[in-house]
């Protein structure tokens, strides 16, 4: 397995979408997300594997070593956030494919078939930057979200994922291979790594994540003509609701909650009109469950006051829930031993962002790895990870699915869930 390859093919998907800082713009079934998917289908192809597409978008590169065994899935997202950086998801496709590449050659020359086969995936929409929710295509695959409703979901512009899918020919109708296991490295987009100087981050679990749907409702007018007084302005309503979001992590221990805005629409959108809607979606997470409901229940107690101060209406709705997952204790285990053998440095760790393994985890045993993020920076172009971390976590990965495939995490799944 050589490095310098897989360097050289991550720095060439780093290039699809790329952005003047260094970062990428590959939001989900956009044209620059069709080219990555053409890469990989290129790259499953030139290595003589299968190739699947399912009903959600989800990419498959399948080996088959042991005909009617299920397999072992590996791998991540090549979509992006708008201005994102290039290695979040990207980087756990390719290290998953030059993974596959190197235990492939094992397998055909050693003639000895192992338990399981192995597939390298692509999942759909893992962002959620262009279609909410996130994390889409895993968690349709591992039957936590209905396919044809998540089929239907558009984005700012009345685009279906349907249709978006479509449009890029990658509407599959494949069922996707029956699955045992799963493995996934990732960068860890925070600072604990590079902080302890340690190489390996082994996930033993993810935060509790719960987002407001907020809709504030006010009355349209001329910005010049109504008086200061008459006015009933949703943005100077919704711009009070962001800083609370804000200001609730104030109320807790330092680094226990976490919380922003990340999405807001505004109607009508004219300089010289009062806005009458915004439309923002509030996301709070922390490792303890009782922290967000209680940061929650403070919010909507607040926004409940600011509604009848500003004589407008506010629309809060339940969005997005997802409890805190744990991993397997035989996979961590393993994936240390793994890292053991290669001399990583390792230690357990969370995880507060939402990943593919943490929907896989859900269905099948799952292993999720971190390598250090410089500066704990992502989900913008000045992302970094260094190339010898990169390496790492490549050997890393390949370790621990050579495992899997040899049947080495007990209690993997002879056969996946149903898929909606």
């Amino acid at each position: 397995m050589s490095a310098a390859a897989f360097l050289q093919d991550f720095h060439h998907v780093a290039g699809i979408g790329a952005t003047a800082n260094s970062g990428v713009d590959r939001q989900a079934a956009t044209p620059e997300d069709a080219q990555t998917r053409a890469w990989f289908q290129q790259c499953v192809h030139d290595a003589g594997w299968q190739l699947q597409v399912d009903g959600i978008g989800n990419m498959f590169g399948l080996l088959e070593w042991t005909p009617g065994a299920p397999y072992i899935l590996i791998g991540s997202h090549l979509d992006s956030q708008p201005l994102g950086g290039r290695f979040d998801g990207a980087y756990g496709v390719v290290a998953a494919l030059h993974a596959a590449r190197a235990i492939d050659l094992e397998v055909r020359e050693s003639g000895d078939a192992p338990r399981f086969n192995l597939a390298v995936v692509n999942w759909f929409n893992e962002e959620g930057g262009r279609f909410a929710p996130s994390v889409m295509g895993s968690s349709v695959f591992a039957g936590l979200f209905d396919r044809q409703q998540m089929l239907s979901v558009t984005d700012l512009k009345g685009v279906s994922v349907r249709e978006a899918l479509d449009g890029i020919g990658y509407l599959g109708t494949d069922a996707g291979p029956e699955t045992a296991g799963y493995a996934e490295i990732h960068i860890e987009q925070g600072r604990i790594l590079e902080r302890e100087g340690i190489t390996i981050g082994l996930v033993d679990s993810s935060w509790y994540t719960q987002k407001l749907d907020i809709e504030v409702l006010g009355e349209q007018s001329h910005t010049g003509a109504t008086a200061m007084a008459d006015r009933h302005d949703a943005l100077v309503a919704a711009s009070k609701i962001i800083l609370m979001v804000h200001d609730v992590t104030k109320d807790f221990a330092e680094e226990e909650l976490v919380s922003s805005v990340g999405q807001l629409t505004l109607e009508p959108n004219s300089p010289i009109v009062v806005a009458r809607r915004v439309h923002l979606v509030a996301d709070l997470r922390s490792g303890d469950p009782e922290i967000v409901r209680s940061a929650r229940s403070k919010l909507l107690a607040d926004i409940d006051v600011l509604a009848r101060e500003h004589d407008i209406k506010v629309k809060v709705k339940d969005f997005d829930i997802r409890p805190i997952r744990r991993f397997p204790e035989n996979g961590l285990e393993l994936s240390a031993k793994v890292a053991a053998n290669l001399g990583l440095s390792s230690r357990r760790i969370q995880t507060m962002a939402g990943h593919d393994s943490i929907a896989l985890n859900t269905m099948v045993p799952s292993v999720m790895m971190f390598i250090p993020s410089v500066d704990g920076v992502s989900h913008c172009e000045r992302e970094f990870t260094t190339d010898e971390d990169m390496v790492a976590g490549m050997d890393m990965l390949t370790g621990v699915a050579r495992e899997m495939v040899g049947g080495a995490l007990p209690g993997a799944n002879t056969e996946r869930g149903t898929a909606a």
